[in-house]
């Protein structure tokens, strides 16, 4: 990348301006109960552990993680991931998966397969909990998850369980023993219902549960409180978050920290802001972020919506921030591998996930070049190859390590936005937290762009973190930068 440095002077100046959005999303049934507390901790600020302030958050599906899909391999992986930079591991569930009503593909049950090898295939769906208290048998023994634990934290990471509040499957328990414990029509339990449109999800492999049922509500803390106070574990990853009445997540996140001394993350997958702003959840899905990246990356949209979407967000938040990814396992299984979804684009799209506000999120595989959907039922390992992209994510979960700009929530940098000639294209911003600044300028198209950017109070000596070399920004410079070319600038 060559440096034109004119003495240029335009119109614009830096933008700064706060951010932040949801897709609103209306609770299956927000009913207060009245022996629980739903007054916020506090009013202002993230309410999370210290080591999540700067935290690199990487997901992990046993299942796919390894041919034998066990926690004994995962074992012999960690200190590769922690070498990749991560501080938070977040395990898709690990429970036992119900056999009753199993899922094999769509909406084909296993029961309906009649080839006995044909079945074997078909393991279920990991979010079929059937006990919320036991590891699955197929990943390995209470022993095995315990010494994957004491290995995790020996490296300096932390581990969070994916845990499902919003269903069991219907082998679980509490089917037999407290029938109240879910929603029933007619007397007949039923499988989760669309709050949108009153319909089923088509998740019949689950049972929807009954939040109007305090006994049941408190059973759901207690099992988490058993992870937290017996297992060791660091947090939660809650999904279908937005499913479930906002006053437990108040109540639950009041239980667990004090269960945990405070010492507890809660990350919710939803995308619903009173679940941040009561104090409950650190952390969301960048969800509509996500879906606009992948727009820009497609051409339906330009870099100029980002600024639309973030002055939008911001309106909505008032603590807490979003995870932010190019990948999970619902967007790599449903929608598309982050190739077939971004294209060239992918590569600019983490620069950018890493440098704007929120937390990264690193799907399993990304760090080598993940290109084939994961299948959701059945046995699909990772092809790891040669780690093709270890060397890009580690310079990036340095960067986000070593420049307190970068950093979680109010911990880090707003984004203040850099002025080019051309906005449309071209995503230019700047994040400082005292004496520490990070610039990041990317080419948000398919076209070579010719720009003159203001960096104004911004200028001065940095490290240019993918060509390892230094360099001094003047006050007003002009690029030129090829298709989805991304430019990241650190002063520490």
């Amino acid at each position: 990348m060559k440096f034109n440095f004119l003495s240029l002077i335009f119109f614009g100046g830096i933008l700064g301006f706060t951010f932040l959005q949801c897709n609103p999303m209306k609770d299956k049934q927000a009913t207060t109960t009245p022996e629980l507390n739903t007054a916020p901790e506090n009013s202002t600020g993230t309410i999370q552990p210290d080591w999540a302030n700067n935290a690199v958050i990487y997901e992990l599906n046993t299942r796919q993680f390894s041919e034998a899909g066990n926690f004994a391999e995962v074992i012999k992986q960690l200190p590769r991931i922690k070498k990749l930079g991560v501080d938070i591991i977040w395990f898709m569930p690990i429970h036992p998966i119900s056999e009753e009503k199993r899922k094999a593909t769509g909406d084909v049950l296993v029961d309906n397969i009649r080839d006995p090898e044909e079945r074997k295939k078909y393991q279920g769906s990991p979010y079929a909990v059937a006990d919320y208290r036991k590891v699955n048998p197929d990943y390995g023994t209470d022993a095995d998850f315990t010494s994957m634990v004491d290995v995790i934290h020996s490296l300096g990471m932390k581990i969070i369980l994916d845990w499902v509040p919003n269903h069991t499957g219907w082998d679980h328990p509490w089917i037999t023993e407290h029938p109240d414990y879910y929603t029933q029509v007619d007397g007949k339990i039923i499988d989760p219902i669309d709050y949108n449109t009153g319909e089923s999800w088509g998740w019949t492999d689950v049972a929807d549960l009954n939040y109007e049922n305090p006994k049941m509500r408190q059973a759901m803390i207690d099992d988490m409180k058993f992870w937290v106070t017996n297992k060791n574990v660091d947090g939660f990853r809650m999904d279908v978050a937005h499913g479930v009445p906002n006053d437990f997540w108040v109540e639950c996140a009041k239980q667990l920290r004090k269960a945990s001394g405070g010492d507890v993350y809660l990350l919710a997958e939803g995308e619903v802001p009173e679940q941040r702003n009561s104090g409950s959840f650190a952390a969301d899905y960048g969800w509509s972020l996500h879906h606009l990246l992948n727009e820009v990356a497609k051409g339906e949209k330009t870099a100029a919506d980002i600024d639309k979407w973030y002055e939008a967000d911001g309106e909505k938040y008032n603590r807490g921030y979003h995870m932010n990814f190019t990948s999970n396992h619902d967007e790599n299984t449903w929608a598309g591998t982050v190739k077939e979804r971004m294209g060239a684009a992918a590569d600019a799209m983490a620069v950018f996930v890493f440098t704007f506000e929120g937390m990264p999120l690193i799907y399993n595989g990304q760090e080598a070049s993940l290109d084939k959907r994961l299948e959701f039922f059945e046995r699909d390992p990772i092809d790891w190859g040669n780690y093709d992209k270890t060397s890009f994510y580690k310079k990036l979960t340095e960067l986000k390590h070593n420049n307190v700009a970068l950093s979680n929530g109010e911990h880090g940098g707003k984004i203040q936005k850099i002025a080019t000639s051309n906005d449309d294209d071209v995503y230019a911003f700047a994040r400082q937290k005292g004496e520490n600044t990070v610039i990041t300028i990317i080419n948000m198209s398919k076209k070579e762009q010719e720009i003159d950017v203001e960096i104004d109070k911004f200028a001065g000596g940095y490290s240019n973190l993918f060509e390892q070399g230094s360099v001094t920004l003047p006050s007003k410079m002009t690029l030129n930068m090829a298709p989805w070319e991304y430019l990241v600038f650190s002063n520490n």
